[in-house]
């Protein structure tokens, strides 16, 4: 192409596109090695050595001395430092020596899994060795899953197939079971919130049947960079952990740019779109055959971003070269998108964080994030997918309007020196515990003072005696029902009254596109309500709540719907209480109960966040027990601002700490809601509850308790750093009485 850019040339160009408010150059690293160890058999080494490979990088050394030491590992290094061969070699060594040994792996993803299986096969291959490697998921086929169950020396697979196929017919998997000497646990950092404590609780059932079989598995686990990775480690797999931090792979130089787009509403602060944005930049780099990576956080901005790249790029290059990755694809599709990658053929790829795991695509020179990714692992993650190559990197952070991504834009050696986010699970919630104990007594049954994650559980088996659940007969528990217990246990929901979303949009092949459970369904599944789902926009016609059912038909509207809770909050017990600030303030933890009415929703135009008009919602109120923290001020700032300034004072504040807990525990703003109440039942002063918004918690409150000094200090910053006067989504949201809200919000913080 005539006059093509280089990547130099284009960063000279944006070096004085005045939205680039930031630019931060990571110095190249230089790799450190480590020699191969004297027992790694000859034959592997030689492997290594045909594929380019001299020597080991030092944590890999590490890794390979503590798990033949017979160590139970976390390995905490950054994305594409090679943390596969990690486990890949002990595992290989061991089974040289000794063929009986199994391993078992599980990953987040199916592609990642897939990914895996063929890096194992190549090395398997180029060593020579007869060790059979395989997937175990739902695209396996029916032909060989038998041959992977008798004979399959290492078995790769996620959690959900664990947790539904594997363990609940263990029988048909004794090989495994009785030789298996490793369980692989890949991308710690993914199993958090109510999808890990499922997970912990999982592989409580997997150790739980290894000891019936009579073996004693070692865990090797690996992780992107958190706060915490050994007590999440132990917390999960319920081991010791050595910890390996120590990274010795290389890095070329990269650019991190963030850039915030313009503002275009200057007396709201609404700024653009930061979707246009990212496509100006996309386009920018894709033009001139630089092969991108664009993040974006929902389904819908991946269709929409591809849309928009494909039409501004088409006659370039062919609409095929600009992909979408995210869920929903068929596996033949992510494979050959994944293909495209690595050999070139696909130039720029729209994902969601569907790519930000460790899955091989290639060497991409960009990558484009769409918003702050909400936590820092992430950031690292979707970074660490540019410069895999010799060539410097470039990624660029486009910043939204919201308080979080305004923050970060304007705190740039904040952004940058942060440390990772704490991890948290809570294996032993109730609602999930008793689910698994349901599992596990299905699998084997449960003897008298047998413990379950450490804990006895003879008081929860009497509970699902009396519920005619298990059967005690002859010192044991025994599982009664004809019932598959496992197949209405959904690992990413702690409640399980589930309901499925029917599309019938055709209405003669009606056909189910998804579930979501009752919390969910009730606020975002309501009649009227518009539904996203795979980057496509549905009307929900219909919400049964007898059948549990929504139905939905496809439409193409340029707004989504946002529900109005009318919240009753009463606090249960208090466990914690204190004092800070010299007294001004208080803080709690505990456990609530919050009972959500949905009154209206709200239409909200896409790119300016107007209100473009509402409807009244028709449901029956929720009730959930969770736990959650608190903080309350004094009556007495009614008499000071007035009952309606302090009433927007309480929901603006809402909105920033919704917005700033996620720098405090890695979690969704999804996973919290947040209640402001005039007066709380309990001691009758003003406060804003942040509640986890699962039935009986997961752990984020907790800590959410133990920071809110911190999360004030940060909500202060964010509100100073915004340039509005009245509110707006970068700060307080859209409030009533705007203007005086925000100054008495700014005083309250500033006085503490």
């Amino acid at each position: 192409m005539i006059g093509r850019k280089t990547i130099d040339d284009l960063l000279s160009r944006l070096k004085s596109d005045p939205n680039v408010v930031h630019w931060h150059v990571i110095p190249k690293r230089e790799a450190h090695y480590a020699p191969f160890p004297q027992t790694l058999d000859a034959r592997i080494k030689t492997a290594l050595i045909n594929r380019g490979v001299r020597s080991l990088y030092t944590h890999q050394a590490d890794a390979y001395h503590a798990v033949m030491g017979g160590k139970d590992i976390v390995l905490v290094t950054p994305t594409a430092s090679g943390k596969t061969l990690c486990y890949n070699l002990p595992i290989l060594e061991t089974m040289i020596e000794h063929p009986e040994k199994r391993a078992l792996y599980f990953f987040p993803t199916k592609a990642l899994a897939q990914d895996q299986k063929n890096e194992m096969a190549e090395l398997i291959d180029a060593v020579g060795i007869p060790i059979k490697s395989h997937t175990y998921d739902g695209d396996t086929a029916g032909s060989i899953r038998q041959k992977i169950r008798q004979a399959g020396q290492i078995v790769m697979t996620n959690p959900d197939m664990l947790h539904a196929s594997i363990l609940p017919h263990h029988t048909k998997w004794v090989s495994l079971f009785e030789n298996l000497q490793f369980v692989v646990i890949d991308e710690l950092h993914t199993y958090r919130g109510v999808f890990g404590s499922h997970v912990a609780n999982v592989i409580r059932r997997l150790k739980r049947i290894c000891r019936y079989y009579g073996s004693n598995p070692q865990f090797i686990c690996t992780s992107a960079t958190i706060d915490n990775p050994r007590e999440h480690a132990e917390a999960l797999t319920g081991r010791k952990m050595f910890l390996i931090d120590r990274n010795g792979a290389p890095s070329v130089r990269k650019h991190f740019l963030i850039y915030n787009p313009p503002i275009t509403n200057k007396q709201l602060n609404v700024r653009e779109d930061e979707s246009y944005a990212v496509t100006r930049l996309a386009t920018d780099f894709l033009k001139n055959k630089i092969q991108t990576i664009v993040f974006a956080k929902s389904k819908l901005k991946v269709e929409l971003l591809v849309s928009h790249l494909q039409k501004i790029n088409n006659g370039r290059q062919s609409r095929a070269a600009i992909c979408a990755y995210r869920g929903g694809y068929l596996p033949l599709e992510r494979r050959r998108i994944e293909k495209g990658l690595r050999s070139g053929e696909i130039m720029g790829v729209v994902s969601t964080n569907a790519l930000e795991l460790g899955v091989d695509i290639g060497q991409l020179q960009v990558c484009i994030l769409t918003g702050y990714p909400g936590n820092m692992a992430s950031v690292w993650q979707q970074a660490g997918r540019a410069g895999r190559r010799q060539e410097d990197a470039v990624i660029i952070m486009v910043a939204s309007s919201n308080p979080l991504d305004q923050y970060m834009a304007g705190h740039a050696d904040y952004f940058f020196s942060r440390l990772p986010e704490n991890v948290r699970i809570n294996p032993d919630n109730i609602m999930i515990l008793m689910e698994h104990i349901k599992c596990s007594a299905y699998e084997l049954p449960f003897q008298r003072k047998e413990l379950f994650g450490g804990e006895e559980v003879d008081e929860l088996c009497e509970y699902l005696t009396e519920e005619d659940v298990l059967h005690f007969q002859r010192g044991k528990w025994y599982w009664m029902s004809d019932g598959f217990p496992a197949n209405n246990v959904s690992l990413r929901s702690a409640a399980q009254d589930s309901f499925v979303i029917v599309d019938v949009t055709d209405r003669r092949h009606a056909k189910v596109i998804g579930e979501m459970d009752r919390f969910g369904a009730m606020t975002m599944l309501y009649e009227d309500a518009i539904y996203i789902h795979q980057g496509v926009q549905y009307h929900v016609d219909d919400l049964d709540l007898e059948e549990r059912k929504a139905y939905v038909r496809k439409v193409n509207v340029n707004y989504y719907t946002d529900s109005d809770l009318a919240v009753q909050l009463d606090v249960l017990e208090e466990d914690k209480h204190a004092e800070f600030d010299g007294g001004k303030l208080e803080k709690g933890y505990g456990d609530v109960s919050v009972r959500a009415l949905p009154t209206v929703f709200k239409k909200i135009r896409f790119e300016t966040y107007e209100n473009i008009g509402w409807g009244k919602i028709h449901l029956p109120e929720l009730e959930m027990h969770t736990n959650a923290a608190w903080i309350s001020f004094e009556p007495a700032l009614f008499n000071v601002f007035g009952k309606d300034v302090f009433q927007g004072v309480l929901v603006g504040l809402s909105h920033l700490l919704r917005h700033a807990a996620p720098l405090f525990v890695m979690c969704d703003q999804s996973d919290l809601s947040v209640v402001a109440k005039i007066k709380a039942p309990h001691n009758e002063k003003p406060s804003v509850f942040l509640c986890d918004k699962y039935p009986g918690g997961i752990g984020l409150s907790e800590k959410l308790y133990q920071e809110l000094p911190l999360l004030l200090d940060k909500a202060s910053e964010m509100i100073d750093h915004c340039g509005c006067e009245s509110g707006c989504p970068s700060c307080i949201g859209f409030v009533n009485e705007g203007r005086a809200a925000k100054t008495a919000l700014r005083r309250i913080l500033k006085e503490r």
